[in-house]
């Protein structure tokens, strides 16, 4: 039973991470490259190819990189700080 419990929280952590980096590449003041970026990983994140948990981690890993970016509003840092911890709460 909780592993079920544990998949439903799985899948609601990835569906808020998904809407929170929606939520930057919608802003028009986000710059077009990391608007760019961010779907790319949308796209990753959507892949069932792989399981929950290596989708996020390798979305944390490409984030992090993507938060270095000079160009990057501190707003939209912040964002996608939330975004990281959302799917850093997801497990197997």
């Amino acid at each position: 039973m909780e592993k079920m419990a544990d998949e439903k929280q799985n899948k609601e952590s990835m569906k808020e991470a998904i809407e929170t980096l929606n939520q930057i590449i919608s802003s028009s003041s986000t710059p077009k490259t990391i608007k760019k970026s961010i779907t790319d990983l949308i796209t990753d994140l959507n892949n069932e190819e792989y399981s929950l948990s290596v989708r996020a981690a390798n979305t944390i890993s490409l984030l992090d990189d993507v938060t270095q970016d000079p160009n990057m509003p501190s707003y939209v840092r912040t964002q996608l700080w939330q975004a990281v911890s959302k799917l850093e709460s997801i497990r197997e």
